[in-house]
């Protein structure tokens, strides 16, 4: 059995060490990495995993295929098969919450009031909650004047920052709306507070609110101009923000000192932070929880421009590994959220995967110039996939289940991912809202799906898929010949995706120690953590990196 290392990254050695670890494990398994599951049939991407794997797998529960992602074996499985398990486990950063009191002084959550969480899901609540007070910890340990919000959203966190804890807080964000909300609802926690004083007699009181900035950033030098509050940087919509800004955050750009605070600052957003901590002296602290690894930009590849988002330290560098598009959207993959699927909500997402890739085997072959053109097939939104699963909770409420899923599927989002390589706008095709209308969970609980029913409901969905690409429709025989021929393999692309997504933490694991080593590469400049802040359950994205310069600790 593969003997369960335990890495580490307090030092920039270690955590170089780590990465050329996983950097090691992941080169003989590209094959998986750089696959896109709608091609499963077309390109029988089963036949380059290990036989004896694929043997074994395909007589295997759903319960235990949906284990894999998170490290979990069964006794009986083949040796080799463990060891592979085992080893990605033991390289995967550890996701439970950290004890949060031992790592910063004075640490206490405050329980978000009514007014405050007003619109926040359980999830949100939770991350605002636990942000807001690691934040506020870290504010009057580096004494700093003010905080900046980086892609703030509808200013949630701002707002909790600058009404609970009293700080001055400026939210930025590229969508004008959220900085409209976000002003909105802060003008109503505003009149609440108020009332409160007044009510226990502290009406001269002022009230932190927090400023607005809408502002697409970019670039490095966008975020160091904001971080000065020089006058060509704002909103051009509201140029009195300037002033106000000014007001809010006293001397910036004269001797301030301010905390950068990115609750999943998406793709080089994150890295931008970082960046801008190293470079702007006004900066004296940094707390990033990054996502969307997908939108990285990647050194050597077409979106990458002068500066990249990955990969940013020297060491990893000297690793000689390169992602790619397909590796950074596995990255986004939660081990968390697979597992808690549940056996019907399994075989309804393996089910989807099975169509798509057979569905994609009826364009290869009977519409080229769709593939060749490079439509946008898949991904629509979270919204429907949310509407998918509430729909799939009811009917399993109905029928009397307890194993309900309790949040949406990343695995949805997996199948019907935008192909590499794709550009412009092409023609969309909900593949959610297509399945949807199959009433693939009725009113009984059933085992397995039938072959009648299985062919029934793939010759509906390439139907409505080809109504939707507004092609000319097939004859019935068509979609049976093809139905056919994958029908052998249905049952495989559970297994081939569950152990693909089993990669996804440890892709997400390799670009977080690779910003950590950036910053441990500055020398004695910095001090640096990176440790899971979050409930795992709740907020599978919850690993944050940490850090403040040495000079302003107290």
């Amino acid at each position: 059995m593969a003997k369960q290392c335990k890495y580490s990254c307090d030092t920039a050695a270690e955590t170089l060490e780590w990465i050329k670890a996983i950097a090691d494990f992941i080169k003989p398994y590209s094959f998986l990495l750089n696959a896109h599951v709608v091609n499963f049939f077309k390109d029988r991407l089963w036949e380059a995993v290990d036989e004896e794997w694929i043997e074994c797998l395909s007589k295997e529960a759903v319960e235990n295929l949906l284990l894999i992602p998170s490290g979990v074996i069964q006794d009986y499985w083949p040796t080799s098969l463990k060891e592979f398990i085992l080893t990605l486990k033991s390289l995967v950063f550890p996701r439970e919450q950290a004890d949060l009191k031992e790592v910063f002084p004075g640490f206490h959550t405050t329980t978000l009031n009514s007014v405050l969480s007003q619109g926040m899901n359980l999830k949100k609540k939770h991350e605002v909650e636990v942000l807001s007070a690691i934040v506020n910890s870290i504010v009057r340990t580096v004494s700093a004047d003010a905080v900046i919000d980086v892609g703030a959203g509808q200013g949630y966190l701002a707002q909790v920052l600058a009404f609970e804890y009293q700080h001055s807080v400026v939210a930025i964000d590229a969508c004008s709306h959220h900085g409209k909300v976000t002003d909105a609802r802060a003008e109503r926690i505003k009149k609440h507070y108020t009332a409160q004083m007044r009510k226990f007699g502290s009406g001269n009181k002022r009230l932190n609110v927090p400023q607005t900035i809408t502002c697409c950033i970019m670039s490095l030098e966008t975020l160091k101009s904001l971080t000065t509050l020089l006058p060509h940087r704002g909103d051009a919509e509201r140029p009195e923000l300037i002033k106000q800004g000014h007001e809010q955050l006293g001397c910036a750009g004269n001797g301030s000192s301010l905390v950068l605070a990115g609750l999943h600052a998406c793709g080089d957003l994150s890295v931008t932070m970082l960046k801008t901590l190293l470079e702007c002296e006004e900066v004296k602290a940094v707390i990033s929880i990054g996502c969307c690894y997908n939108l990285l930009s990647e050194e050597g590849t077409e979106n990458a421009g002068i500066q990249y988002g990955f990969p940013m330290s020297c060491g990893f560098k000297t690793v000689s590994l390169s992602l790619g598009k397909s590796s950074r959207d596995l990255a986004c993959q939660s081990a968390e959220r697979w597992k808690t699927l549940g056996k019907d909500a399994g075989l309804h997402n393996f089910e989807l995967h099975a169509f798509r890739a057979a569905f994609q085997m009826i364009l290869h072959r009977y519409y080229p110039e769709v593939i060749t053109t490079s439509p946008s097939i898949g991904r629509q939104g979270k919204a429907l996939r949310r509407k998918q699963q509430r729909r799939i909770m009811e009917s399993e409420l109905h029928d009397g289940d307890s194993s309900i899923p309790q949040r949406p599927s990343k695995m949805d989002e997996a199948c019907t991912t935008k192909q590499s390589g794709e550009s412009g706008k092409g023609t969309r095709l909900d593949v959610d809202a297509l399945f949807n209308k199959m009433h693939l969970h009725t009113g009984s609980r059933r085992e397995v799906t039938t072959s009648v029913d299985m062919y029934s409901f793939f010759e509906k969905f390439c139907q409505s898929g080809l109504c939707r690409l507004g092609l000319k429709p097939l004859e019935d025989k068509t979609f049976h010949g093809i139905w056919k021929e994958v029908e052998p393999y249905v049952n495989l692309i559970g297994v081939y995706w569950s152990l693909r997504a089993a990669f996804g933490p440890l892709l997400e694991t390799l670009i977080l120690l690779d910003r950590l080593l950036f910053l441990q590469e500055q020398a004695d400049k910095l001090e640096v953590v990176m440790l899971p802040i979050f409930d795992p359950a709740l907020s599978p994205r919850n690993v944050a990196i940490i850090a403040k310069k040495l000079d302003t600790a107290s």
